[in-house]
């Protein structure tokens, strides 16, 4: 691990500052997808600026219909919320699966989200719920926040400062997990909302997505028995030696039958 300058930014405001003064820095959360990079030089910062003292954006409540959630809530705050359970049962159980107890109790929702890890879990409850992403300077949606592999929408100063999930229906998640560090090989995020079914998939991909055959069979009938006869295409799907892409696209069909039986 190479030398680092490190910083205790007091306010958002001087976190942005840091890091636009210091265009080879980076952003300190949790440090759970930050630190194993660090570890192997695959990142050389010049630069640490930690969130730690941003105290206002682990703030998790419902407003108007739609749950917010701060950027420094950690995964095993997300789990164990009241807030979330009654509001969206479902990120509840997605927050509980993630890695083990270190991991939950360090990791936090706005690293997870930034860090863009195209086998995390939190981004197929942002695409499938249609969230919202709430930085310093602007909204961002979901659907445009995930842009490729481990990249974003972010600008490079700019931060997450919470996430913003619209109260569905029902809606569930389950995923086939990788057996020692919990990351899906596949997960699928199923959600009734207002504007219809949306069924978003991660570890398949390169990024999370979206299945538009799946959503408009589930769109008339919202059964698992929708899904029959619709194949899901290996072409631009994973494969390493977990799981082959033929196989990543036999769990999604799995997996998204085991969300809608799970529904709630």
């Amino acid at each position: 691990m190479k030398d680092f300058a490190f910083h205790r930014p007091a306010s958002v405001k001087d976190a942005v500052a840091l890091l636009r003064a210091h265009s080879s820095g980076k952003v300190l959360a949790g440090g759970q997808s930050l630190l194993p990079v660090l570890k192997l030089e695959l990142a050389e910062p010049s630069d640490l600026v930690s969130l730690g003292q941003l105290k206002e954006l682990r703030d998790i409540r419902v407003d108007g219909g739609k749950l917010a959630i701060g950027a420094l809530a950690t995964h095993d705050q997300v789990h164990h919320s009241a807030e979330v359970k009654k509001a969206i049962p479902a990120l509840a159980h997605l927050a509980g699966g993630i890695g083990d107890a270190q991991v939950r109790n360090r990791g936090t929702i706005g690293g997870s989200v930034a860090h863009a890890d195209p086998a995390a879990d939190y981004p197929a409850a942002l695409v499938g719920l249609g969230a919202t992403v709430i930085t310093d300077r602007r909204s961002i949606a979901a659907d445009d926040f995930f842009t490729g592999l481990f990249t974003t929408a972010l600008a490079a100063d700019e931060l997450v400062t919470a996430v913003q999930f619209p109260v569905p229906k029902r809606a569930a998640y389950a995923k086939f997990a990788h057996r020692a560090s919990k990351y899906a090989l596949v997960g699928v995020f199923v959600a009734e909302t207002a504007g219809g079914v949306r069924v978003a998939v991660t570890g398949a991909g390169p990024k999370v997505f979206r299945l538009a055959a799946y959503e408009a069979a589930l769109g008339k009938k919202l059964a698992p028995a929708s899904l029959d006869g619709i194949a899901v295409s290996s072409a631009d799907l994973n494969g390493d030696a977990e799981a082959s892409a033929e196989y990543r696209a036999h769990l999604i069909g799995v997996m998204a039958r085991r969300a809608i039986q799970a529904l709630a």
